[in-house]
């Protein structure tokens, strides 16, 4: 039976002579303005008093800020910018995490056609020299920064030299309540008059792990019409306001693009999540989604992860998070089979009723969404079909194909770089991916794509099988949720081995106490023997490339700054191997006394 959540897909599947496949919607993309600020400014005239945003004060509780204060606000401070110089070739640099503080200046750059630059906190707060924040500079020349606490952010902005500095508090030439106190003229009706689909919004850089970062040309147009694609295929958007609670970061294309995006086109309201899936500061997100119960709510697996077992063992917390929940949507990686179903059970449990669990797939690149899974399905990694104005080809890659895109959504290009905007498309405009794919089903395009990873991190054995990494990973966690992620090892090697991370959560209702940890890794008897157990189970059903012959707990997780991960959560797997070659060594190497490697065998 059909969602009524959701359109019904209708794709269209063209195959070549070269093995190429198309794919797209044929439902047309409706019209759409120029940019999100258009939107936003119709919902604050209509409904003023409506709560755009809110994050916690001092005290506990909730600053909020209406639509229509947001509409004042951000007229002030795009004045306030423009009176400083800066323009469409002078962006802001904004070197905050999520707030209050941040949404407002944003706002009130894009609304006057100066393009915003968000960065990763860790560029700032974790990085000793602050080398990417530099390059950054260097690469976009801005007319001013913007931190929310000058303070906390006094070492990355003393790094870009004399450069205006703009702080909610703290130290700064600038203070927002001065740029608050400005009276808009003419100039800022004139700007917003002036944007177009083409103007620049924003400078996203890609998290990769290595050389300078790739500045990711955003348009307004590229964001309005990727809100208008995700309301044509969740049409409930146009009829209930979405009340979000999201930690995802602005500087990356999820949090910022999507989920922001989401809020302003629909009227809906966003509560700042101060939490995250890490350690000590998951509880937080725990209480902001119990005090304001989310209509849609999205994460990474690893907040899945951590949030399921708390639904499992907690009914009352379960009735309050599925009080209003539509949708729970998951991305940055695929959501193991075994957490999906765990979701499932937990929601009909709770709601007497299924709750969607889908997902999506795109790139900062593309603003982000290409497709989406707006359908029930079971495959794992199923990121569904291309979205009404997105054309996708896959192009033959081995056993799988690389996705490509097209469509409005798709970014002109790199900042300041047409030697890499050249060797991102090919020859027919299609933006190259790099991410690899399959039919979920050949003979019926409308049951979507399956990812199956990056085409970077995937490697073959001495033996010449090619393992494809992204497969493995999924179907690693899915037999064992103790785990919270894996790297998979073995390239040249001659067979496939894996680091891991436990779930904090899961161990602690299996063994009543933390694990036992000595130096990097996790030495613990009664934890190696039920995660033999669940290796076991894998091995017996993965085929001779997926089989994981040891695995090694990590005590230490995937570090950001380091890039072996990104601020969403997505572990970058060649970057972990890299970092940690000394326990890749140790699993290919393992002495008859090292009890930290675990074997299918070691099972009590």
């Amino acid at each position: 039976m059909a969602n009524p959540l959701f359109s019904q897909p209708s794709i269209v599947r063209e195959d070549r002579p070269d093995g190429s496949i198309l794919l797209r919607s044929t439902e047309p993309l409706s019209g759409y303005p120029p940019t999100v600020m258009h939107t936003f400014a119709q919902w604050a005239t209509t409904d003023p008093d409506h709560v755009l945003v809110a994050e916690r004060d001092g005290e506990g509780g909730w600053r909020e800020v209406t639509y229509g204060e947001a509409l004042a606000a951000t007229r002030s401070i795009g004045q306030a910018l423009l009176d400083m110089g800066l323009g469409p070739h002078r962006p802001l640099l904004m070197l905050s995490g999520n707030g209050v503080a941040h949404m407002l200046t944003a706002m009130g750059a894009l609304g006057v056609g100066i393009p915003i630059a968000p960065t990763s906190v860790a560029y700032s707060l974790q990085s000793q020299d602050h080398a990417r924040i530099k390059q950054i500079a260097e690469l976009i020349t801005p007319g001013a920064v913007f931190a929310d606490d000058g303070s906390a952010f006094s070492k990355a902005i003393g790094a870009l030299g004399d450069m205006p500095r703009i702080v909610a508090a703290g130290e700064g030439d600038r203070t927002l309540d001065e740029l608050r106190a400005i009276e808009p003229t003419e100039a800022v009706d004139a700007a917003f008059a002036a944007l177009t689909h083409d103007s620049l919004a924003k400078i996203q850089f890609t998290s990769g792990s290595t050389g300078s970062p790739k500045g990711v040309q955003v348009t307004h147009g590229m964001w309005s019409a990727n809100q208008q694609m995700m309301r044509e295929v969740w049409p409930f958007l146009s009829q209930e306001r979405p009340v979000i609670v999201d930690w995802l970061p602005w500087s990356h294309t999820f949090g910022g693009n999507h989920n922001v995006g989401m809020v302003l086109v629909n009227g809906g309201t966003l509560y700042i999540d101060g939490g995250r899936p890490a350690p000590g500061l998951f509880d937080t997100t725990l209480r902001n989604v119990a005090e304001h119960p989310p209509t849609i709510y999205f994460n990474v697996p690893a907040g899945f992860a951590q949030l399921i077992p708390t639904l499992e063992n907690d009914a009352e917390f379960a009735a309050t998070f599925f009080s209003r929940l539509r949708l729970v949507f998951n991305a940055a990686a695929a959501l193991p089979p075994a957490l999906r179903q765990r979701m499932r059970a937990v929601a009909e449990t709770t709601t007497g009723h299924p709750v969607a669990i889908t997902g999506s797939w795109g790139l900062t690149e593309t603003a982000p969404a290409v497709t989406n899974a707006h359908y029930d399905f079971d495959e794992s990694g199923n990121i569904g079909v291309p979205i009404p104005g997105a054309e996708v080809k896959l192009a033959p890659a081995g056993d799988a194909y690389e996705i490509r895109a097209r469509g409005p959504m798709v970014t002109p290009g790199y900042f300041a770089r047409p030697d890499l905007t050249k060797e991102a498309f090919d020859e027919e405009g299609y933006y190259k991916t790099g991410d690899a794919v399959v039919p979920a089903d050949p003979d019926d395009p409308n049951r979507g794509l399956l990812f199956r990873g990056r085409l970077a991190e995937d490697f073959k054995l001495d033996t010449g099988t090619f393992v494809r990494v992204g497969a493995v990973r999924t179907a690693l966690l899915s037999s064992c949720p103790l785990l919270a992620d894996a790297v998979i090892t073995g390239e040249s090697a001659s067979e496939v081995c894996a680091l891991a991370w436990t779930n904090a959560a899961e161990i602690s209702g299996l063994l009543g106490r933390e694990a036992t940890v000595e130096d990097e890794v996790v030495v613990d008897p009664d934890l190696s023997g039920h995660i033999a157990k669940a290796l076991a189970d894998h091995n017996g059903r993965a085929g001779t490339a997926g089989q994981i012959r040891r695995l090694l707990l990590m005590a230490r997780p995937a570090d950001l700054d380091s890039g072996e991960i990104t601020d969403k959560g997505y572990v970058n797997q060649r970057k972990v191997r890299e970092v940690r070659a000394h326990l890749v060594d140790r699993l290919y190497a393992p002495t008859d006394g090292d009890a930290a490697v675990i074997t299918s065998g070691d099972r009590p």
